[in-house]
């Protein structure tokens, strides 16, 4: 990273930017219970999450895709989520601090996500007016960690590869950000530790979110 003069920050939504863990709970074991399914714990789905919501439920759901009610859970876990995604969603604290000190500063920013795009929509407009792009999981567009979201935000911000970098809080978020050819920064709030980045590759962290002001700060030689 200490070669690139960054304009452009890339983030992630879930454990990064936003605590949805809770509503993602709710909804998975909604759609378990009207399909006579045993229920799964938080710290269960807090393992699931990070690779898109079929994902999610193909882990939730005993025998995954196998099972011939998965279908319907998946359709019961989508229309829940799209009516109760705000139920007890939040920000995590002093993200929106960060995300206007970024504005402020000039830098360029974009989420992308493999949540239902609609759902990306609502809740960056609900939480994030700082944000310039939000990309959520949408038809001809591979889900991370698939490069494809984050190239998207860059050719829609008219930034480049070069002079951008990524903030995510997992496995998913290390290889999407190796795969678009950008440094990441992995936060330590989110649904993966420490020990479990580090064996994913992850070598630049951060505890609080405004240490990746700081740290741009940084790779600018700005005070």
């Amino acid at each position: 990273m200490s070669d690139r003069k960054i304009t452009t920050v890339i983030f992630d939504l879930d454990g990064t930017l936003l605590d949805t863990l809770e509503d993602l709970k709710n909804a998975t074991n909604h759609a378990l219970r009207v399909c006579g399914m045993p229920e799964r714990t938080l710290s269960e789905v807090r393992q699931f999450v990070g690779n898109g919501v079929r994902n999610l439920m193909i882990r939730a759901v005993p025998q995954g895709e196998q099972n011939p009610e998965f279908e319907r859970a998946f359709a019961a876990f989508k229309q829940y989520y799209g009516e109760h995604c705000n139920d007890a969603t939040k920000a995590y604290d002093g993200i929106p601090e960060l995300l206007q000190e970024l504005k402020n500063a000039g830098y360029a920013m974009a989420i992308v996500s493999n949540k239902i795009d609609s759902a990306v929509q609502d809740l960056n407009d609900r939480y994030f007016p700082q944000v310039d792009i939000a990309i959520g999981d949408r038809e001809n567009l591979e889900r991370k960690p698939a490069p494809d979201s984050v190239l998207l935000a860059l050719k829609e911000l008219g930034r480049t590869r070069e002079e951008a970098v990524y903030v995510g809080d997992s496995d998913v978020d290390l290889a999407t950000a190796k795969n678009a050819g950008l440094p990441c920064i992995s936060v330590l709030w989110g649904f993966r530790d420490r020990e479990f980045l580090v064996e994913h590759g992850a070598t630049v962290f951060v505890e609080e979110p405004m240490e990746i002001r700081n740290l741009l700060c940084r790779l600018d030689g700005a005070v």
